[in-house]
């Protein structure tokens, strides 16, 4: 080195930014304990021994400039499924009144070394085998390949929302098929039961945090069961808890040979039930076909041991069709998975599937569409992830033909080409907790859509869901996290997460549970940039916008309903009418049928002029491929409003600028059918 030779005058700039730098240090040297802090975000009395937070600084309160509240939004957590699938699958609970010791160790057939760990093995691979310690050690578990311990400790959610993070999804989920299957279980495997316990434990959670802060509403932890409670939460910087449900059989809901096993009457009862537990987002279906709607399928080995479940509790394997459209489910493929094969009655084996194939036979059912309108009804929204996309296809038909926005795709589960349809409703996506790489890509493939419908992203952790986490990028890579680092909101110092004699590294132990999602963040900020978090930065607020939506959403007043309706030919019949006006009565049992040829038209007119902006047409099997919906205010001269060459059946939507008319014309030009065009209700909207 040459600093010797530099004159006194010269080394003084490097004296003044050494001492800088110093007390930089210093500055920062306080984030690894945040105990020292006190505030309103601090707890009087936190439980003895406990988790470290490492975090420091004020969470952030209030909106922004533009009166819009700020921060990340986890839109598919998992917060009890330690309490699901029978008790014993997930090991480990989130709090404990007895303390973190009790809450953070093992499952008892873990002990001592891991050897009965069969859900370990099966998800994991190689023995199973594990150090079952976990407080204070923690030498296997928690991290980002085991599936089957906590990773949702209070304290590391705590963490989460001191990085920024505004709105957590705690969807309750069981599985009745996994539960029975699996050797060990301490409950019973009927899925309500373990939804309304979930919901329970959930609510305890929070009382629990209460109880550190003073007494009831004064922790961070907050449930809420409307969007505009929600906003009020954020603003005095503390997180909100939606509940929402991921289960197979929803209300008792499965299907046996194709025979459902529950009622509309049912559905009700299990909507209203949830609703009042304050659940306001749900699946319907969701691994395997239920009464409800057919699965987006699950690939290699898993695919199969989730469709021997499948078989197990409907009693049929998963059937495929050719895709109608450019959408399809994940191909099932033809790995083997012994372990799960081996449940199967002697003599049945999984079927294999042509590669052509690649949709669900079973879409949307009656029952269904029924739950459907009853979720718009309770203004709840609808998760469209685990739809096969039959089905998904016919509630997007449904939501659109009632300009419903609360659809929402939580964690990358749906054809991503159908993103734009849910942004067009007024949606929400976010995307799975993939690596910041392929999470950066994913957003920036889609940053124009974004850009378009001046949305904001969101991510889906997906922990205790036995998914797999992003893995460490590693110590050598040339853009690590360098800690302590500051949040993307810029209002807390974050060290390296400590629990026990544990202190996990991003770069090294990669997304090994909540606690480390602020460090993933700043993962993705540096191999992605700062417009991916800044989108994210912006995601409660979208979420929250569709969610208000959804409360404040209207059914429209159907223009169509009794007018007068008259068409260029009728098909005969002799049991039974088949007139212009059957297509207006509002009995989706009545229809108006044309002859079996093209060119042919509906016209209706309403009696007066007004504003058309919506037209919803409910096609019988015999559809228009081709056909426009034209508008007149004399019934002479026509305009055309909106039209298809791609016409396929089912629910259709057209939707178009408001324009003033007293007569609208379906005018169909090529038939999807060898018959002729049968539409059983027509809907005219000015909204």
């Amino acid at each position: 080195m040459t600093v010797t030779r530099h004159s006194h005058r010269k080394r003084r700039p490097i004296a003044v930014l050494s001492l800088l730098l110093t007390v930089v240090a210093m500055v920062l040297s306080t984030a690894p304990n945040s105990s020292a802090e006190s505030g309103w975000w601090t707890p009087a009395a936190r439980p003895a021994p406990d988790s470290q937070i490492n975090v420091t600084g004020e969470p952030f309160k209030g909106t922004d400039s533009q009166g819009q509240v700020r921060g990340f939004v986890d839109a598919h957590n998992h917060l009890m499924s330690n309490e699901g699938f029978g008790g014993r699958l997930i090991c480990g609970k989130p709090f404990s009144e007895l303390g973190v010791a009790d809450a953070l160790k093992d499952c008892p057939e873990h002990y001592p070394d891991g050897s009965l760990a069969i859900f370990d093995f099966i998800t994991k691979g190689g023995d199973g085998k594990h150090d079952p310690n976990g407080w204070p050690t923690f030498k296997d578990w928690p991290a980002h390949d085991s599936l089957t311990h906590q990773q949702n400790y209070y304290a590391w959610v705590e963490r989460a929302w001191r990085g920024g993070q505004r709105v957590l999804v705690n969807d309750l989920v069981t599985n009745g098929v996994i539960c029975s299957v699996y050797f060990f279980k301490d409950r019973s495997c009927d899925e309500m039961t373990s939804i309304r316990l979930q919901a329970q434990k959930t609510y305890e959670m929070q009382a629990f945090i209460d109880k550190m802060y003073g007494g009831p509403g004064k922790g961070w932890f907050r449930i809420v069961t409307d969007s505009a409670q929600a906003r009020e939460v954020i603003q005095q910087g503390k997180l909100a808890v939606v509940l929402g449900v991921e289960t197979s059989e929803p209300f008792g809901c499965k299907q046996i040979l194709d025979v459902a096993q529950c009622s509309k009457q049912d559905i009700d009862r299990g909507l209203d039930e949830l609703h009042k537990l304050g659940v306001r987002s749900m699946f319907l279906c969701h691994k395997f076909d239920n009464a409800l709607c057919g699965v987006r399928f699950d690939e290699g080995t898993l695919g199969t041991a989730i469709n021997v479940g499948q078989f197990l509790s409907t009693g049929t394997f998963w059937k495929t069709e050719k895709c109608r459209g450019p959408q399809h489910d994940n191909p099932i493929g033809i790995a083997s998975a012994p372990q799960a094969e081996k449940e199967l009655p002697p003599g049945v084996k999984v079927p294999s599937y042509a590669a052509d194939a690649q949709c669900n036979t079973r879409g949307l059912t009656e029952l269904g569409e029924y739950a459907v309108r009853g979720m718009m009804k309770r203004k709840m929204m609808l998760e469209i992830d685990h739809m096969g996309v039959k089905a998904a296809g016919q509630a997007f038909d449904i939501l659109e033909s009632e300009s419903y926005p609360g659809v929402i795709s939580s964690h990358s589960w749906m054809d991503l080409s159908w993103t734009e349809r849910v942004y067009r409703l007024g949606g929400f996506v976010a995307q799975y907790m993939n690596g910041a790489e392929a999470f950066s890509a994913e957003a920036k493939r889609t940053d124009a859509l974004r850009d378009k419908y001046n949305v904001g992203y969101g991510y889906g952790t997906d922990m205790n869901g036995v998914g797999g986490w992003p893995g460490p990028r590693g110590a050598d890579t040339p853009n690590p996290v360098r800690y302590p680092f500051r949040s993307v909101d810029g209002s807390a110092v974050i060290d390296r997460q400590t629990t026990g004699e544990r202190t996990w590294d991003i770069n090294t132990d990669g997304a090994a549970h909540y606690g480390l999602v602020p460090d993933w963040l700043e993962d993705i900020r540096l191999v992605g940039g700062q417009g991916v978090v800044d989108d994210l930065l912006r995601g409660a607020e979208s979420y929250l916008d569709t969610w208000g939506a959804s409360e404040k959403h209207k059914a429209g007043v159907n223009l169509a309903a009794g007018s007068s309706a008259s068409a260029s030919s009728s098909e005969w019949s002799l049991v039974t009418s088949y007139a212009p006006d059957r297509a207006v009565d509002g009995n989706a049992d009545t229809r108006w049928a044309s002859d079996w040829s093209d060119d042919q038209w509906l016209r209706i007119d309403l009696g007066t002029a007004g504003l058309i902006k919506r037209v919803t047409l409910g096609w019988e099997r015999a559809y228009g491929k081709a056909y426009r919906i034209e508008v007149s205010t004399d019934g002479t001269n026509w305009q055309s409003v909106w039209s298809t060459t791609a016409g396929d059946g089912g629910l259709d939507t057209a939707q178009f600028t408001g324009t003033s008319a007293r007569y609208v014309r379906i005018h169909g030009l090529e038939r999807g059918t060898q018959w002729g065009y049968s539409l059983q209700e027509v809907g005219i909207y000015s909204s």
